[in-house]
């Protein structure tokens, strides 16, 4: 990113909805932003990174277990939950639907991660666009093209190698936020376009209408942790 930074990121939305079956049977009980890992529960790593980055508005979007959340609201001042009704029927281009009132001057992040190095959620930006790590190894993760200038050309659903592989991170301005909000209306209600990823949206239904950058983290910044096979790696407690 750049040094003459011209925004700065007011808010939060995590999105932490899913169901998480290929953490099962832990989320049988437990849904698995609440997951401990060493010790640290994955929604309180991130939690803990936006306070100190001086974010303080912080809205959670539930839908699996929602009630668990509930001592979470509770015990976290300026934290907020927004329950999404069409989380076990839709991906989660409807968790961001349900939250798309507070898309200005945001950041995004899936809860499924454990946040290692709290500047990464820096609120400090000069474009909207998401955190990625340049890999040279071959990757089945999302995979971002950028230009010269640090603008996004592509994307890959597929992957690759030699590319920066995108992370489930991302800060939006006032004015792409309320083109997203759009957006997600017309694909999820006009169009009932409901078993995509939010990201689809921005990415790939309307990549012309937005000049997308990327925020350049390491790979040890961030856990994203999606399987039990994933969560023994990084907690041998679960082994």
């Amino acid at each position: 990113m750049k040094n003459d930074m011209l925004y700065r990121v007011k808010r939060a939305i995590i999105l932490a909805a899913g169901e998480g079956k290929r953490m099962r049977p832990l989320t049988l009980e437990t849904p698995k932003p609440l997951i401990p890992v060493n010790g640290i529960r994955m929604i309180d790593s991130i939690i803990a990174a936006l306070h100190e980055n001086g974010i303080e508005e912080i809205h959670v979007v539930v839908g699996y277990k929602k009630e668990a959340f509930l001592p979470l609201a509770e015990e976290v001042s300026g934290l907020i939950l927004i329950e999404n009704p069409w989380y076990d029927s839709c991906n989660n281009i409807s968790s961001l639907y349900a939250a798309r009132e507070f898309l200005s001057d945001c950041l995004i992040l899936d809860a499924d991660q454990w946040i290692r190095n709290s500047e990464i959620l820096s609120p400090a930006f000069d474009r909207s666009g998401y955190c990625a790590a340049w890999t040279d190894e071959g990757t089945e993760e999302w995979l971002l093209a950028v230009q010269g200038d640090g603008a996004v050309r592509s994307c890959s659903r597929t992957g690759g190698k030699s590319g920066w592989q995108l992370y489930s991170i991302s800060r939006w301005t006032e004015e792409d936020g309320r083109k997203l909000r759009g957006h997600l209306e017309q694909e999820f209600m006009e169009k009932n376009n409901r078993q995509i990823y939010w990201d689809d949206v921005p990415l790939f239904c309307y990549p012309e209408e937005y000049e997308l950058g990327i925020y350049p983290i390491q790979k040890e910044d961030v856990l994203e942790i999606d399987s039990l096979e994933e969560l023994a790696a990084a907690d041998p407690a679960y082994r």
